[in-house]
């Protein structure tokens, strides 16, 4: 069973960085990705990996400022955000897929709990 145990979050303000970290258990597919959905908003992908070649996206409102990374010791995928902007203030999931390693929520099935995230001007 897979099981995705995130931490990291909290209050921060502009301009400060914040490393999430999503520890992975019971998954051996290629696939990993984080998300985010503020209140109102639907969940947006933020950025997401595909292992065999290391090849990274990320949404263009984040380019620049976040890194997905894995750390193969902890068996996690991380997010390492910097330059926080209180528009990146919301919930941020960490998800895992089988298949299409794409942007967008309903090609992942397994899903953290999520963290929060709060940006102050």
């Amino acid at each position: 069973q897979v099981h995705l145990v995130e931490s990291g979050g909290g209050s921060v303000q502009a301009g400060g960085s914040l490393r999430l970290s999503c520890v992975v258990s019971g998954y051996n597919g290629n696939c990993m990705a984080w998300f985010r959905q503020a209140p109102g908003k639907e969940r947006e992908g933020v950025a997401r990996l595909w292992l065999p070649n290391t090849d990274t996206y990320y949404a263009d409102s984040v380019k620049g400022r976040f890194t997905i990374s894995q750390d193969k010791a902890k068996n996690s995928v991380d997010l390492q955000m910097t330059g926080l902007k209180p528009e990146d203030t919301a919930m941020y999931y960490c998800a895992v897929g089988f298949a299409l390693c794409s942007i967008r929520p309903q090609h992942y099935n397994d899903w953290g709990q999520g963290t929060q995230v709060t940006v102050s001007s």
